[in-house]
């Protein structure tokens, strides 16, 4: 069981570590980022209940509703859920780029949690292709998500609900683009690869200009 736990937790705590250390101002404090990590692991359960009970009851046949529905709709809506009512509001949550610190930290618990699972029922084997694809991928979506959260809180207020939207509506896309991919049995892979380039392109991109706003914002306050 050590074995499984460790190839599970490790790809989620290093990209954490990697996304949290590129804080150039006041770095999060430890114990919300973890709150944040453990609140991504508690919403992995009714998700995965509810997934189960959308395959058993057969409510979704199609591949392109199951990626898009059952996946990446409802777990993304549990995570910027968890993001809006517990984090978004809070104090700690005080320049732009914490947005990203949070969300990718709620983001990588869900990850975590299921991959620990996965793993457990299929096998450590999996471990390393898990943490190219599904790890990687619930870490730039939560990059995603929480630029677009820095954006709202710390932008314009006329353009605030336009940002929390996209926070949602953009990595909803993005999420359901990626597992739809992996419906297509036998060229997933030729797919997926440029994919996930394009993904961390675009996630970088977002951490590049969130800097740019926390560093804007802390000039401003001077």
């Amino acid at each position: 069981m050590l074995p499984i736990l460790s190839a599970g937790i490790a790809p989620g705590l290093a990209l954490l570590c990697y996304f949290y250390l590129r804080d150039r101002y006041e770095s999060e404090p430890v114990i919300m980022v973890a709150r944040a990590f453990l609140y991504g692991v508690l919403i992995t359960f009714p998700v995965m209940f509810l997934q189960y009970v959308i395959e058993e009851e057969q409510l979704l046949s199609d591949g392109f509703l199951q990626a898009f529905v059952s996946t990446a709709m409802l777990e993304e809506f549990m995570k910027w859920f968890i993001l809006y009512y517990l984090i978004y509001r809070h104090t700690h949550f005080d320049e732009p780029y914490d947005g990203i610190v949070y969300a990718t930290s709620v983001s990588l618990g869900f990850a975590t949690a299921e991959n620990v699972l996965y793993l457990a029922a299929h096998g450590v084997e999996y471990a390393f292709l898990r943490a190219l694809l599904p790890v990687s991928s619930h870490a730039l979506f939560g990059v995603i998500m929480g630029y677009y959260f820095g954006r709202a809180k710390f932008g314009k207020v006329q353009f605030e609900k336009k940002m929390l939207s996209l926070a949602f509506i953009i990595v909803f896309l993005l999420h359901g683009s990626f597992d739809y991919i992996l419906f297509i049995d036998s060229v997933w892979i030729y797919y997926v690869i440029p994919f996930m380039l394009f993904l961390w392109w675009f996630a970088l991109r977002k951490v590049k200009k969130a800097h740019i706003l926390t560093e804007a914002y802390h000039r401003a306050k001077m």
